[in-house]
């Protein structure tokens, strides 16, 4: 681990990005460009000291989870993402350099989304970013251990994953997902991470198993949905879901009709939920 390039290369990429460009308020004016440090870590769900200790050549060596958050958070491009990889002493595999690195501009999208909840999550489901509404709405996806990150597997391994929706609406979700799932896997034979979920869930949840065995498929595409919130109650969302060019990332933005019930609730989400959302230590 070269200490001494990791903190001048995190300085630096600090330094070139303005509040606007990730979705934060300037506020008061700033003495020098760039985010402030405690705003790089607000956005890299770490501590403010551990990020300092980082720029400041006196960090410990950090996971690779920790050195996605930072490519993330300071908006860094893929060359710049394994470049952060290789002066943490870590190698980037090709997923992580490919299949699950957010480009800059997809994430200045998400930025902008303030009022509706959106995240980036790739063709089998696995969450790679979420605005603050989204977390306020379905849980911070990315604060959880890696193989807790997958929607699909969460959704049939996790009792508490269905409860984000009605019950009665949860048997068409599970349909959902599974046919999406089917269509990734049959679009991608040689890629063996659809390969590998759908042997894992035929093994260990009987309702993915008999639901596969049923042969349904769909390209996932704009939906309704309805999403049960412990304090604000039932929102019914429109679903977009934006593809990138490479066909493997996805944009889902959920929003609400104006003057529903849903759209009220949604504005008090951004009140109430958003107080909870807080950073926390690596």
């Amino acid at each position: 681990m070269n200490r001494a390039e990791l903190a001048d290369f995190l300085r630096r990429a600090r330094s070139r990005l303005h509040p606007s460009d990730v979705g934060l308020t300037a506020g008061a004016r700033r003495r020098t460009p760039g985010l402030r440090r405690e705003e790089v870590a607000q956005l890299a769900g770490m501590s403010v000291d551990y990020y300092t200790r980082l720029e400041q050549s006196r960090g410990p060596r950090p996971s690779r989870q920790m050195l996605t958050a930072l490519a993330r958070a300071l908006r860094l491009t893929e060359d710049e993402h394994d470049h952060l990889f290789h002066l943490a002493g870590e190698e980037p595999s090709r997923r992580e350099a490919t299949g699950t690195h957010v480009r800059p501009g997809l994430l200045l999208v998400l930025d902008r989304l303030h009022d509706t909840p959106a995240m980036v999550a790739t063709d089998c489901g696995e969450v790679l970013a979420q605005n603050a509404l989204s977390r306020a709405l379905s849980g911070d996806v990315l604060a959880r251990p890696p193989r807790g990150r997958n929607m699909i597997r969460r959704f049939f391994l996790d009792p508490a994953a269905q409860e984000l929706f009605p019950p009665e609406d949860r048997p068409q979700r599970a349909r959902e997902q599974v046919a999406g799932l089917r269509a990734v896997a049959a679009s991608r034979p040689a890629d063996p991470e659809p390969a590998a979920l759908v042997a894992e869930l035929r093994a260990t949840s009987a309702e993915f198993a008999r639901l596969w065995d049923e042969h349904e498929v769909a390209v996932r595409r704009a939906a309704t949905k309805r999403f049960r919130h412990p304090a604000i109650g039932i929102l019914e969302l429109d679903c977009e879901v934006l593809v990138n060019s490479d066909h493997n990332q996805q944009l889902v933005i959920h929003t609400a009709r104006p003057g529903t019930e849903s759209y009220e609730r949604l504005q008090l989400l951004r009140v109430v939920g958003l107080q909870n959302l807080a950073p926390t230590d690596p």
